[in-house]
């Protein structure tokens, strides 16, 4: 079975007028029972006075005197009274078409409790549907009879038809007033959403350089709001995803052009030892250039799927307290070899007493790579691996006065792919010092650099004591 769609606009406009209507409805029937019972009091309350007069003229000493005097002002109100006794007798007027006066037992009990009985309709005991009053009287302290005034109520009917007409009339335009606003807001509501849909979309297809107008006045200017909180954060995620993207690109070009030599240099050693093209004299130097360029290719693949746990958190840290002169003598005897053959000196400055926490290969990593890298860029000079205590961190420093870093590359160093000097042919894959990022920040530690272009480069890292 298909299901009905129903256009929102139509919606509202449907839930407006229902609404409307309802409260039309009520709102009329409660006051057309108000104003029923008001006019039915007020002729109650009307042949009460009439009542009390009569009764006070039939309480005077020479009684009935005057009663044709109200006979004549009450037929002119179309009011019509008698007086009877407690046989239910008509006293007075003594000849009259007013027929016989038939009260119930409750009735008659109100009026023998000298209480005044009230009905507001009565179609029943007369020949038109009347509003009477029945009020007791006494002579000598003793219930005589009662006297009984009645209106018909067509008057009063009238009077209320007729209000009825203007309520109806009333409501009629109030009602087309409230469609015609109902349909206003409705358009205006939905316009807005309108809107929203087609930024929708916009951003299902693509662009999301949509803006949608804010507003504090209603929950579609908070949606508006986030909206466009939404579509900037699918800006900026669009924007990291062609970075990413242009990264990888550069990644792979990077990749071939870095394996690329040395699979040539190891081929073309293979292939000279195959066909005995190379010199007996110059075979162990071929044989011993191929198991260098198999290690760069090691240290290549391995530096970047290091890289990858560490990025993924799959690295689990074993901290301890470790002596920094004996941290800093390791990396000095590892580089020393390397370090002589570029003219460089590796110094060793620590205090008494200095204790780096931390875990102790990841550290080693750390500064193997930040030492190396000082040794790559200088030559003939001096590499300082120092370490001091400053409040509640112990500082690690690695100084060189090499050739240094142009301030303009320097927050560029730690990114991924990023490698410095290209010309100088160094083979390094880039990703040494973004590890070394990474693990300083596992270690709850913070790493920055000072350099100038030619006056040597300053590494200074930051790792917490132990608390």
């Amino acid at each position: 079975m298909k299901n009905t769609r129903i256009k929102y606009f139509y919606q509202l406009i449907a839930s407006h007028m229902s609404i409307l209507l309802i409260a039309f409805l009520i709102l009329s029937i409660l006051f057309v029972r108000y104003v029923d019972d008001f006019a039915y009091d007020e002729k109650a309350e009307e042949l009460e006075n009439y009542g009390e007069q009569i009764i006070a003229e039939l309480e005077r000493a020479r009684p009935g005197t005057n009663l044709q005097a109200y006979v004549s002002i009450l037929e002119a109100q179309n009011i019509s009274f008698i007086v009877f006794d407690q046989q239910s007798r008509i006293l007075y007027p003594v000849s009259g078409s007013f027929p016989p006066v038939e009260l119930t037992q409750e009735e008659w009990s109100v009026i023998e409790q000298g209480e005044t009985l009230v009905v507001n309709r009565d179609v029943e005991r007369f020949e038109l549907t009347v509003t009477f009053v029945a009020m007791p009287y006494f002579e000598n302290n003793q219930l005589a009879g009662g006297v009984l005034l009645a209106s018909p109520v067509s008057g009063v009917s009238e009077m209320i038809a007729e209000l009825n007409k203007t309520l109806i009339t009333t409501i009629l335009i109030a009602f087309a007033i409230a469609l015609l606003f109902s349909l206003w807001l409705s358009k205006m509501h939905v316009s807005r959403i309108q809107r929203m849909r087609k930024a929708t979309s916009m951003i299902s297809e693509g662009h999301y350089d949509v803006n949608l107008p804010e507003s504090n006045f209603d929950e579609f200017g908070d949606l508006a709001h986030d909206f466009n909180k939404m579509a900037a954060k699918l800006q900026q995620s669009n924007e990291e995803i062609d970075r990413l993207e242009n990264r990888r690109r550069q990644f792979m070009a990077d990749v071939s052009h870095e394996m690329r030599t040395p699979l040539t240099t190891i081929a073309g050693i293979i292939e000279g030892l195959r066909n005995n093209m190379i010199e007996e004299g110059q075979r162990e130097k071929g044989i011993r250039l191929a198991s260098e360029e198999t290690k760069r290719l090691m240290r290549l693949v391995n530096e970047n799927l290091d890289y990858e746990k560490i990025r993924s958190n799959q690295v689990e840290l074993t901290k301890e307290e470790i002596e920094a002169d004996e941290l800093l003598e390791i990396i000095q005897e590892q580089l020393y070899l390397q370090a002589k053959q570029k003219g460089n000196l590796i110094v060793v400055n620590t205090q008494p007493g200095d204790v780096i926490y931390g875990d102790m290969d990841r550290l080693i990593q750390i500064l193997m790579n930040i030492t190396k890298n000082a040794i790559q860029f200088t030559e003939n000079g001096t590499i300082s691996l120092s370490t001091f205590s400053e409040g509640d961190d112990m500082v690690i420093t690695v100084e060189d006065d090499g050739s240094g870093i142009d301030v303009k590359e320097i927050d560029m160093i730690w990114r991924r792919f990023y490698k410095a000097d290209l010309s100088r042919g160094s083979g390094q894959f880039g990703l040494g010092l973004s590890i070394v990022k990474q693990l300083v920040t596992l270690h709850d530690g913070e790493v920055r650099v000072e350099s100038e272009k030619g006056k040597g480069t300053k590494f200074i890292i930051r790792l917490p004591h132990k608390k």
